[in-house]
């Protein structure tokens, strides 16, 4: 028996062999850890995220008392120009970057860096005011270019990382940096601002996003783009930076406008219908013996408008746009407004004729000369 002792050695030996694992096979299991879908997407967008640095015209409304240089007495605007930063992504191998209106807003010089520090300067091709949406372009082919997702089919919960050039930081290495974080919210409206844009439908995250950011891409964890950052919200007195709330436009709203930015260098928002209203005050409501003081009136509707073909007449009653309460002119057009509409759009109007409620769909059309109305 004492022959199989060898052999009986040798097999433990070469199993021992087996079960231990060689220190480059555990530095190669370690590697392969530390790639997770964050690391997978911030590989797939990083190439066709770009900085943006802007020199922009801003205006002032001085006060003469308190400026030595001036000798007058009323008050006055001063021009001057200051530095702007922003983000970018490139959406086309032909070098078009879809970025934030107020990255580029009134900018006498953009510049555009891609990672690796090659620079350009860029030309804007067209921006829309109210979706805070503008379109510039570099001239160059064969470019990096970002996947375009669905953001309809987001899910509160998934992961969302945000790239750019937060606080000028892309200068620093010619690289995008990135923060992670979820989706943590969808469908936030905030409507009309002071700036004049409107934040509609907006993506909530928490990746950090800072200034700088604006502009730059929301992605998945497969690198597609769902969202363009655009804001956070910050400390009382906005110096707090970052608290984890941040916005982005949706995707599927950034497409339709840069479509729209690339074929004609705008969204055409200025529209007619052809139908004049009134607010309606208690005189008037007395007088017309009205049901009601809420909504507006219709005054007129002009010939061969998309007002007397949808069937309005002189009397009806608006009380709501697109189901949202009217009482005056001013609110027809901010409801318009803050529906994100342009020219071709049809709008619902709430309309009360003789006691009855009608809905009666409405078409925005192109102006062809001066009008009044609505």
């Amino acid at each position: 028996m004492n022959r199989f002792y060898p052999s009986l050695f040798v097999a433990i030996f070469l199993l021992s062999c087996q079960l231990e694992t060689p220190p480059f096979a555990q530095q190669e299991g370690i590697d392969k850890s530390r790639q997770t879908a964050i690391t997978y997407a911030i590989e797939q967008i990083s190439n066709s995220v770009v900085g943006i640095n802007v020199t922009q015209l801003k205006q002032q409304q001085v006060n003469p008392f308190f400026d030595p240089f001036w000798g007058g007495f009323f008050p006055y605007t001063r021009t001057f120009k200051v530095d702007n930063m922003g983000s970018g992504v490139l959406v086309s191998p032909d070098g078009y970057i879809i970025t934030n209106t107020h990255v580029v807003d009134n900018a006498t010089e953009i510049v555009v860096t891609l990672r690796g520090g090659k620079s350009y300067e860029a030309q804007l091709v067209g921006m829309d005011n109210l979706t805070d949406i503008a379109l510039v372009k570099v001239d160059d082919s064969d470019l990096p270019f970002a996947d375009l997702g669905n953001s309809d089919e987001l899910i509160v919960g998934e992961w969302a990382i945000a790239l750019g050039n937060p606080l000028g930081l892309f200068d620093v290495n010619h690289q995008p940096t990135a923060t992670a974080g979820i989706i943590s919210g969808v469908k936030m409206d905030f409507g009309l601002k002071e700036s004049g844009h409107v934040y509609q439908n907006m993506i909530q995250t928490d990746a950090a996003i800072n200034p700088g950011n604006s502009g730059g891409p929301l992605v998945n964890a497969l690198g597609e783009v769902i969202g363009i950052n655009t804001f956070i919200m910050t400390g009382s007195n906005y110096s707090s930076g970052s608290i984890g709330i941040g916005f982005a436009i949706p995707i599927n709203r950034v497409k339709e406008v840069a479509e729209d930015l690339k074929k004609f260098g705008k969204v055409e928002r200025s529209y007619t219908t052809g139908v004049h209203v009134q607010a309606i005050d208690p005189v008037m409501q007395r007088y017309l013996r009205l049901p009601t003081s809420e909504g507006v009136i219709i005054t007129d509707v002009e010939k061969r408008s998309s007002g007397e073909r949808a069937g309005l007449q002189i009397g009806d009653v608006i009380l709501a746009v697109d189901n949202r309460k009217i009482n005056s002119p001013k609110d027809i057009i901010r409801v318009i407004d803050e529906g994100l509409h342009k020219v071709g759009d049809n709008v619902t109007l709430t309309i009360l004729r003789e006691s009855n409620s009608i809905d009666i769909q409405l078409t925005l059309e192109e102006p062809k000369s001066k009008w009044w109305g609505f």
